[in-house]
């Protein structure tokens, strides 16, 4: 069996989107056909582990099934958060090594903030998922900027942890090895936000400074949040599982999604499928 492809969605901001948008990347592999492993290290909130429990209790509940990925036993989180790093690590090598022999594609969601099991991972990944939202805030953690001028400056905090993931996995798995970071915007406003073509110009100039590529995130939807109690995205609706009504707003954000996989490499799967807002 080859190795799995490891995906970390990491930002060391809170309130980027990385849970929202680990969900969809993983809801989107499982429909493509994928083995999917997930391992969610923000012990304290657990948003992606708590909506795939959702997830199976929604569709037990409601006589459907819906494929799930598989999560090795990190044991109890907040138990966990209060360990030290040492028997933090433990766990989470245990249970990445599980991982490695379940899964086709491995995905780990990283807490905001500089942990030491967010740099274990970020260590560990094949490509970095990085969610911003539309704000020199968010950026602020990638780049500094001239108050002035608004110029790049520099990388900042977050580029120089990735910088320092890629050099020790060229270190540990040789030169050859590539991490690849791509940079999402996340949460934009469907009304052009006046700030961003500035915003979008700061980072074309970091990306090829410090070596991340730019996709397509996913916009600032009630669609996304309003199907979370049920353990569903957009990946999920037919004409036999939609929990809301759908409208053409549910068509357009599964295109979107669809774009974001295909931005990251991976298979769109299911979402090429009409999905019919008047069923």
């Amino acid at each position: 069996m080859a190795d799995p492809t490891v995906i970390v969605v990491g930002n060391e901001k809170g309130g980027a989107g990385k849970s929202t948008l680990a969900i969809h990347i993983v809801t989107g592999l499982l429909h493509a056909g994928k083995r999917v492993a997930i391992i969610d290290l923000d012990l304290r909130q657990r948003s992606l582990a708590r909506f795939f429990a959702n997830r199976q209790t929604w569709t037990a509940a409601n006589g459907h099934t819906l494929p799930m990925p598989v999560e090795p036993d990190l044991g109890d989180g907040k138990a966990l958060a209060k360990a030290d790093e040492a028997e933090q690590l433990a766990r989470f090598e245990a249970a990445f090594a599980e991982a490695r022999g379940m899964a086709d594609v491995i995905l780990i969601d990283t807490p905001g903030g500089d942990t030491v099991l967010s740099r274990a991972a970020h260590g560990l990944a094949d490509q970095i998922v990085t969610p911003m939202n539309d704000s020199f805030v968010d950026f602020d953690l990638l780049g500094t900027v001239d108050p002035v001028t608004l110029e790049l400056q520099k990388p900042s905090i977050y580029s120089e942890s990735v910088w320092e993931a890629r050099k020790q996995r060229a270190i540990s798995q040789g030169r050859h090895a590539q991490i690849d970071w791509v940079v999402v915007t996340n949460r934009l406003a469907v009304a052009a936000a006046r700030n961003r073509q500035r915003l979008e110009e700061r980072m074309e100039k970091l990306a090829k400074r410090v070596g991340f590529r730019m996709g397509p995130g996913l916009r600032d939807r009630v669609i996304y949040r309003e199907l979370f109690p049920f353990g569903l995205t957009v990946a999920d609706l037919s004409n036999d599982i939609r929990p809301v009504s759908v409208s053409l707003a549910h068509v357009s954000a599964r295109q979107e999604l669809r774009g974001l996989m295909l931005s990251l490499g991976l298979d769109g799967g299911k979402l090429d499928a009409p999905l019919d807002a008047a069923a």
